[in-house]
């Protein structure tokens, strides 16, 4: 029989480090230290996640026996919201300072009780306006001309307030909007900016590897994506690929850049070619996880390939560095058609858009291909050796030597030609 201890009404557990995850909260955290009897002792600091991507840190004044997981009321202005406690102890301080919250200018409010099922059921009823404030929200934006999108709408605990986010490319006056917000919803109205990546964090989504966003699930600071990511990894510069679900270049181009520049820096320098008494390679690609070199015989296509590794790469520079010149390379002949080995499956690919583009020929009845369609006469079509009455023969030569003008049907210029002469060989009926 196997024995599980625990610890705080199951939440944490020491069958494994640390505390167990909640699959329910769209940015988890663990704690690890919530088995230390000292650790909440050490600060009165709570961390509390309210809908979505929303953290507030408060102030146990009361000195409450919280947990993580459990819902409480914490102060707002105006008025009272809930929210769910996610971390306690010491690592609240340090997760203070990750994000970048300094503690002079942040005002720390201070957790009132736990909530009662009233509250809770006044949350809910909050809650489940927020798609219709929301759609009302944003004809009303329309209506005032406003270049600007409601991205989502958030309800206090209490109901008395709501913060609207919304996307803009520029600065946006809306202080008439406010005054029409507050008198159509009567509720207090607070305006939050957010950009494409936090939108696509509130609504959430699965990204091509068929996992949850990582904008949804864990991260809360977003870095700048530039294309240099995308060539460093040799990823096709194809938007449709690039892109994620905010239409902004993915966050995860950003995760392998160290490892790929680690792997770069393995490798030989372009700007110098390898001497030889057989002639002189340049590098023509690079492969840094592989950790391959290949070099060719020209600088601007591929001829006589050679795959090197750094290593013998970098002792052939210094071979020439001393002025000795090998007789060969001695790297791995390869050919432009080559193709390497894969020894994965790439099921990322297999839902592109661009699948459809390259479609087989249509197949007949039979199986086979039907035969092509085309109006002109092939050019040897005559099973005879018979004159043509015109005089000229099968080149189109005249026997004085001019030159037959051929029929030409196709557009030039978007303007059709009208010095062609008929076709007599295929008449019109």
């Amino acid at each position: 029989m196997e024995d599980k201890f625990t610890l705080n009404n199951a939440s944490c557990c020491f069958l494994a480090k640390g505390c167990c995850r909640n699959s329910a909260h769209m940015l988890p955290v663990t704690d690890w230290l919530c088995d230390l009897p000292e650790n909440v002792a050490e600060t009165d600091l709570v961390e509390v996640q309210f809908k979505n991507t929303r953290k507030g840190y408060y102030h146990n004044v009361q000195h409450l026996p919280l947990e993580k997981g459990s819902t409480i009321v914490v102060a707002s202005n105006p008025g009272t919201d809930l929210g769910e406690v996610v971390l306690t102890g010491r690592l609240v301080k340090l997760q203070m300072q990750k994000n970048h919250i300094d503690t002079t200018r942040y005002e720390v409010r201070d957790v009132l009780r736990f909530a009662t099922e009233e509250d809770i059921e006044r949350a809910e009823q909050a809650h489940a306006k927020e798609q219709e404030t929301m759609i009302k929200a944003r004809r009303l934006a329309k209506s005032l001309g406003l270049e600007m999108k409601i991205g989502d709408v958030e309800y206090q605990g209490d109901g008395s307030k709501a913060i609207f986010y919304y996307i803009a490319d520029g600065r946006v006056d809306f202080r008439q909007l406010i005054k029409v917000y507050a008198e159509t919803f009567r509720i207090r109205v607070e305006m939050k900016q957010i950009g494409a990546r936090q939108e696509a964090g509130r609504i959430g989504g699965t990204g091509p590897c068929g996992r949850e966003l990582c904008c949804t699930t864990w991260m809360t600071n977003f870095s700048s994506v530039g294309t240099g990511a995308a060539r460093l990894q040799n990823i096709s510069p194809n938007p449709q690929k690039l892109a994620g679900m905010c239409a902004k270049l993915k966050c995860c181009l950003n995760f392998e850049v160290p490892v790929y520049e680690e792997a770069v820096r393995r490798m030989p320098q372009r700007n110098i070619p390898l001497e030889t008494k057989e002639g002189t390679y340049y590098l023509f690609t690079t492969d840094p996880l592989k950790g391959t070199a290949t070099y060719s015989t020209d600088q601007r296509m591929p001829v006589n390939l050679q795959v090197l590794t750094p290593e013998q790469a970098k002792d052939i520079i210094e071979m020439n560095r001393r002025g000795e010149k090998p007789d060969t390379l001695g790297g791995k002949s390869t050919t432009a058609t080559d193709v390497p080995e894969i020894g994965y499956q790439n099921v990322v690919g297999q839902d592109d858009l661009t699948r459809f583009d390259n479609k087989p020929p249509p197949q007949g009845e039979n199986g086979k291909t039907p035969p092509r369609r085309d109006n002109r006469e092939p050019r040897n079509n005559r099973g005879d050796n018979r004159p043509r009455l015109d005089g000229r023969d099968d080149k189109g030569f005249h026997p004085d030597g001019e030159q037959r003008r051929r029929p030409d049907n196709r557009m030039r210029n978007n303007t059709p030609r009208t010095n062609d002469r008929p076709n007599t060989n295929n008449p019109a009926k």
